[in-house]
């Protein structure tokens, strides 16, 4: 076997921790997300992984977190199977394989060329499948990308460093090139890019959040097109609370604290309809997976 040898800035390590909490939990006896890919990925790679201190608990949130994303995803993609899927920031993610989507899907996934770079030394082409190496945040890249079918587009663990003006931007150019379709993300409250923030300075990490989001439907009024379908706050969902809880206690108290609306709004993952020709059955699909899901992932 043939190992990738990682040459990344020291800011994008991020996407290695992300990519090392889901391969750790493909290999728990438990699994939650199941990501053999990105156990593939990580056994391929001459990195001392265990260097990154994943944050605790990451083998857990990480893997539900993306468990959540991809059922959304699986819920669009079944309402339009021909369809375009932007995933914005995917770093090493491996939904794409995951989902495996059908012949008349699109998949871009966007971010960085050194980023993109590495991806293509690690994942195989599939057809129907393209890289862009670009920030997300220079709207060219979009305009190669035909807008002809209803888009979905995935910001998992990346709008919280997009300034407010630059995500806003990049949303109002994609929501006005295709005729309808979702948006999703997790969005941080202002309190939580503040504190991520501060914790990872004190780390000595270099990890900046800009973008909170304390009320979701503030992002109606800047991109008008989108309309607020599903918010889930992340924090108090049962699947998440029933694995991080180590006791009857920390059971109680993650009761407690769910009860608070501070601590539920501290992380959400947000679900918009993109207001154009209407994208048959796809709003009711997809809420009814959301429902489902952060219930019982």
């Amino acid at each position: 076997m043939v190992e990738q040898k990682v040459r990344l800035t020291k800011e994008k390590e991020t996407y290695l921790a992300t990519l090392y909490g889901k391969a750790r939990d493909a290999t728990a006896e438990h699994s939650i997300l199941g990501d053999r890919f990105a156990a593939d990925a990580v056994a391929r790679i001459d990195y001392d992984f265990k260097a990154l201190k994943l944050p605790r608990g990451g083998d857990i949130t990480l893997p539900i977190r993306a468990l959540h994303f991809d059922q959304w995803t699986r819920a669009f993609l079944a309402a339009n199977p021909v369809s375009t899927v932007l995933h914005l920031g995917c770093g090493l993610d491996t939904r794409v394989y995951r989902i495996d989507p059908g012949p008349k899907v699109r998949w871009y996934d966007v971010d960085f060329p050194d980023v993109i770079a590495l991806r293509e030394r690690l994942y195989p082409e599939r057809e129907g499948y393209r890289r862009i190496g670009s920030s997300v945040t220079d709207l060219s890249w979009l305009d190669a990308i035909p807008g002809d079918t209803p888009v979905l587009v995935i910001a998992e663990g990346l709008m919280m460093y997009l300034h407010e003006k630059d995500g806003t931007a990049l949303l109002r150019r994609i929501t006005g090139q295709f005729p309808s379709g979702q948006l999703m993300f997790d969005g941080y409250s202002g309190a939580m890019t503040r504190l991520v923030s501060r914790l990872a300075t004190v780390r000595g990490a270099k990890v900046e959040l800009v973008w909170g989001v304390d009320d979701p439907h503030d992002l109606e009024k800047q991109v008008p097109k989108l309309r607020l379908a599903e918010d889930v706050p992340f924090l108090t969902m049962p699947t998440l609370v029933d694995r991080l809880a180590r006791n009857g206690f920390s059971r109680a108290m993650y009761g407690m604290m769910g009860r608070l609306p501070f601590y539920r709004h501290l992380i959400r993952h947000l679900r918009y309809e993109l207001q154009g020709r209407e994208s048959p059955g796809s709003a009711a699909s997809s809420r009814g997976a959301g429902e489902h899901l952060h219930e019982e992932p």
